[in-house]
């Protein structure tokens, strides 16, 4: 990569940081890199899916195509990081570093236009909708594979807390499972001073929270992986009132599809018998998200032999991580691997998802050159 290349997706990054969009609301998101393709020369097609863009590059006669893909939206998050180029749009930030992914694939895009040793076709998939709003799922739905039949197809996030510019690959599972909680309760409201002619769902919440915490402790496997985590709880309006109805909502994650039936027998359980405990009436819904992200064994090897080409330090023992990843939902469909880019140094309220988050820049070459040469590895292994 060029210093003027760098310099140039730098300031594409930027942009993209200051002028953040939420899943499903990516319209100018998706026109910048439109605009970024053209002025590169690049064919592509628009609202695949939504937002989405599948971006084609042809050279030679080799029959092989590989897909390579980048998330675009970001999330409901208030930027505290006091940067030059910080977030324009009010409690809407890029936390999770799909500005880099997106630039990062428009560097691989850029990197692969000018480079004549390949043969074969690669598509760019520019993504909406990753944040838990199904962006994977809508655009296979539109026919993502049918239009443009890749044989593979590969990805990366950065890692805060990975030395900048390395790359992780895992052999097998890299991100997990997961899916959405929301457990209502509704009791008998009442006078605070009169509890006896009330049915409490604030005081039925706390032993539900507790009691739910057992099923990852005693019915999951100890040397499996599981988390269930209560993160949001709503009732009651008056100090002085027992409130008739309360709302927990959650998230549930796994590495092996087999714990999950395990998690939602043991909810629907332990729901049922405090229900009764108690004398209210508790209703959990669980919502299921994305897959497992789980490399395949020969693609997770082009992965390794593309980040040596690039001359990147290499991971390889990483364990894999409770976060989720829609990607899982192309892994469904084509054999492919997922890696992790090292972001740097890890800094309090600067990990993914924190206020002081932000995409490190120096890290663009690296994982734009792993991109585009992870394209080539995998066509020349046709």
């Amino acid at each position: 990569m060029t210093p003027e290349l760098h310099q140039k997706l730098t300031a594409w990054r930027r942009h993209l940081h200051a002028h953040p969009e939420l899943s499903l609301q990516e319209k100018e998101t998706s026109a910048f890199v439109q605009d970024r393709l053209t002025e590169l020369g690049i064919p592509f097609e628009a609202d695949v899916g939504g937002h989405g863009i599948v971006a084609t590059l042809r050279r030679g006669s080799a029959q092989g195509r590989v897909g390579l893909r980048a998330d675009m939206d970001a999330l409901p998050i208030t930027e505290d990081t006091g940067l030059p180029y910080a977030s324009t749009s009010s409690g809407v930030m890029h936390a999770c570093g799909h500005d880099g992914h997106t630039a990062s694939l428009l560097g691989a895009a850029a990197l692969l236009a000018a480079d004549t040793s390949w043969s074969g076709t690669v598509d760019f998939i520019f993504q909406p909708a990753e944040e838990g709003y199904g962006g994977a799922r809508t655009m296979v739905a539109d026919g993502l594979f049918e239009r443009f039949p890749m044989e593979r197809v590969f990805g990366f996030h950065n890692w805060p807390g990975l030395q900048a510019g390395s790359i992780a690959v895992h052999d097998g599972v890299v991100m997990a499972s997961g899916g959405r909680v929301t457990i209502t309760i509704e009791g008998h409201a009442g006078h605070a001073g009169m509890p006896h002619l009330t049915r409490d769902p604030v005081m039925t919440a706390g032993h539900l929270i507790v009691a739910l915490q057992s099923i990852v402790s005693r019915s999951v496997d100890p040397l499996d992986t599981a988390v269930l985590s209560l993160c949001t709880i709503e009732g009651g309006t008056a100090p002085n009132q027992i409130a008739g109805r309360v709302t927990i909502r959650g998230t549930l994650r796994f590495h092996r599809e087999e714990i999950k039936d395990t998690i939602l027998s043991g909810i629907e359980r332990t729901c049922a018998g405090i229900a009764t405990s108690f004398g209210v009436k508790v209703t959990p819904e669980i919502v299921m998200g994305v897959g497992v992200v789980i490399n395949t064994p020969a693609e997770a090897g082009l992965a390794r032999l593309a980040a040596e080409k690039v001359q990147a330090p290499l991971c390889r023992d990483l364990a894999p991580s409770m976060a989720g990843e829609d990607f899982a939902f192309y892994l469904k469909h084509r054999p492919g691997a997922f890696v992790w880019i090292g972001n740097g140094e890890l800094r309090d309220g600067a990990e993914l998802h924190g206020p002081r988050y932000d995409f490190n820049d120096a890290i663009l070459p690296v994982a734009s050159g792993w991109m585009a040469e992870v394209a080539k590895t995998a066509l020349s292994a046709n």
